[in-house]
């Protein structure tokens, strides 16, 4: 006899369908576990045989064989300790093996027997609910799991409750559904005194989700910037929630099934490592630049970073996600990013102030600047120069506008943004491209000659012309125009760099 149970790989963000086969036969005894398991799973065989103890249940005195089918698919993670221990249990009869063939079963085991979180089981939950069938998971993930529409969840704390609970000797209650996290905002805007252009070019960028570069020198704030923009962006819709929920699940940072509606915020160090921002390790995750999808991805001291792991963005920030090749697999995960990214204009930092830039000025700008590749500056729809606050900005009082009025203005020009693009895989202006870029952001006749004239000066690229139009078109939302015009096209050049480092 061949019991079977139901379980998920995991691809990227994609759950692929795995049968846990167990035989029991006579012959030489032993444990086999094949199917191209990795390392954490080869060693579900000791917690399987330790939780059985563990209930007092000892492994029959027979060749005992495990696989993992497809057997061509890598299967990698603790979440196949469950569907092991579940199916050794329906061979070895034990519990009724027809029973588990309604259910999807992830969940790594301690030794004693408890059934303890693995990452993924929203993904697993929503694998379950396509297929029409119920999920067996950790009792701390069930609220995460409930997220599933239409999915019966049995959430155990350990093994021996679930087998009690599936022979009708214990009813394990359905776990509370999970909750939504109050939206918590960084500093208000009206900590921001002076830097009226900053200001204006983080609200352009906030309205089309468009990619934002700060030049500066230390202590003008271009840090605070960054760090008020979430508290303008707009909340997630419950699609765009879940969907940044399922890169929470895979990375196992989704606690107690809690999903929230703010927009992610990333600022990683800049010692990280191309893994770290695009993803892979020797067990695959998520980099940063997908925790951060549909959010906001902060590169602080931008020419630190490894000049590597920066040009490693250039594709997720074009096409919005990122594949992590692997030879015998190729991962893909979401990568709609906002980038907002900060720089010093020299090391020293002080390269306008003759009495404090260094004795190298200003060749030590042309260096420390070309750290930064000229396609990553093109792909960067706004470039503004953040000069030093005076002791005079700071004294005066805080600004009429805070993040609340500003929020408020970012929200009507998405609403337009969103009833234009009804229909269309974008989502924003930044998105705009082809035949919709050409339907909403051509300009008025002034503006294309104005255009084309700074096309020639500037010597954009096609991307760099392309990112003007969007930028001009964000512009006029944000004024109610429905037309782009020259004064909107000349303000989106205000803040293009006039030609790319190399």
């Amino acid at each position: 006899m061949v019991a079977i149970v139901s379980t998920v790989a995991y691809l990227g963000l994609e759950a692929r369908a795995v049968e846990v086969q167990c035989q029991i036969a006579p012959g030489m005894p032993g444990f086999t576990l094949v199917g191209l398991p990795d390392k954490a799973v080869r060693e579900s065989q000791q917690r399987v045989s330790a939780a059985l103890t563990a209930m007092g249940l000892a492994l029959p005195p027979k060749r005992i064989i495990v696989n993992l089918s497809p057997a061509d698919l890598p299967k990698e993670g603790s979440h196949f300790d469950l569907p092991v221990a579940l199916s050794l249990l329906a061979a070895m009869g034990v519990i009724d093996a027809e029973q588990l063939g309604d259910f999807v079963a992830v969940g790594e085991l301690a030794l004693d027997g408890r059934v303890i979180p693995s990452p993924g089981v929203l993904l697993a939950a929503l694998h379950a609910s396509e297929h029409g069938r119920g999920l067996i998971c950790p009792a701390s993930q069930g609220s995460e799991a409930r997220w599933a529409s239409g999915v019966p969840v049995v959430a155990a704390p350990n093994l021996i409750s679930l087998l009690n609970h599936l022979r009708g000797q214990q009813v394990l209650l359905p776990p509370p559904p999970g909750e939504v996290e109050a939206p918590t905002h960084g500093p208000d805007l009206r900590r921001v005194k002076g830097q009226e252009t900053a200001r204006r070019a983080l609200e352009i960028a906030a309205a089309g989700a468009h990619n934002l570069l700060m030049v500066g020198p230390p202590g003008a704030g271009k840090s605070l910037l960054a760090s008020c923009l979430p508290g303008v962006l707009p909340e997630l819709t419950p699609a765009e929630a879940l969907e940044v929920s399922m890169v929470a699940s895979v990375a196992g940072t989704l606690e107690g099934g809690r999903i929230s509606r703010a927009r992610p915020y990333r600022a990683p160090h800049h010692s990280a490592s191309i893994a770290a921002l695009t993803g892979g390790g020797i067990k695959v995750r998520p980099g940063e630049v997908s925790m951060a999808h549909l959010g906001v991805l902060f590169l602080d001291e931008l020419p630190e970073f490894q000049r590597q792991a920066l040009d490693s963005l250039r594709q997720p920030l074009e096409t919005g996600e990122v594949t992590v090749a692997r030879a015998n697999a190729h991962l893909t995960y979401p990568a709609r990013v906002q980038l907002v990214a900060a720089m010093n204009p020299c090391r020293c930092g002080h390269l306008g102030d003759p009495a404090l830039a260094c004795s190298r000025a200003p060749r030590c700008a042309a260096d420390y600047q070309s750290k930064v590749s000229g396609p990553l500056l093109d792909r960067i729809d706004l470039h503004v120069e953040v000069d030093p606050v005076r002791a005079a900005d700071l004294a005066l009082p805080p600004p009429a506008e805070g993040s609340a009025e500003v929020a408020a203005r970012v929200a009507r020009a998405r609403q337009v943004q969103t009833a234009r693009l009804s229909g269309t895989k974008a989502r924003s202006n930044a998105e705009l491209d082809g035949d919709l870029l050409e339907a909403h952001a051509t300009p008025d006749e002034a503006g294309r000659r104005l255009l084309m004239q700074a096309a020639e000066a500037m010597r954009l690229s096609a991307r760099g012309y392309t990112r003007i139009l969007r930028v001009s078109r964000t512009i006029a939302d944000l004024a109610g125009s429905e037309a782009v015009t020259r004064i909107h096209v000349a303000e989106a050049l205000s803040y293009r760099r006039r030609a790319p480092v190399n």
